[in-house]
């Protein structure tokens, strides 16, 4: 069942920890993190990665500044 809803916290960290286990090679490895997440299509997994793979080069790229934490 696939929804074009925003992601949770929860299904961010489903995500984050399925990527962990099903890297590149793995076969059907889009299938496998759909499954992880939940209540995402394949297609909706794919697209959430593509924009995962662009924010981490932007902020690699020093396109996004570091916040600037108080220190007490």
């Amino acid at each position: 069942m696939a929804t074009n809803t925003a992601w949770t916290a929860k299904q961010n960290k489903l995500f984050e920890n399925a990527l962990a286990v099903y890297d590149q090679e793995t076969p059907d490895r889009w299938q496998k993190l759909a499954r992880a997440v939940g209540g995402k299509s394949v297609e909706e997994v794919k697209r959430h990665y593509e924009m995962l793979v662009e924010d981490v080069k932007h902020i690699e790229s020093g396109q996004v500044p570091l916040p600037n934490y108080r220190t007490s």
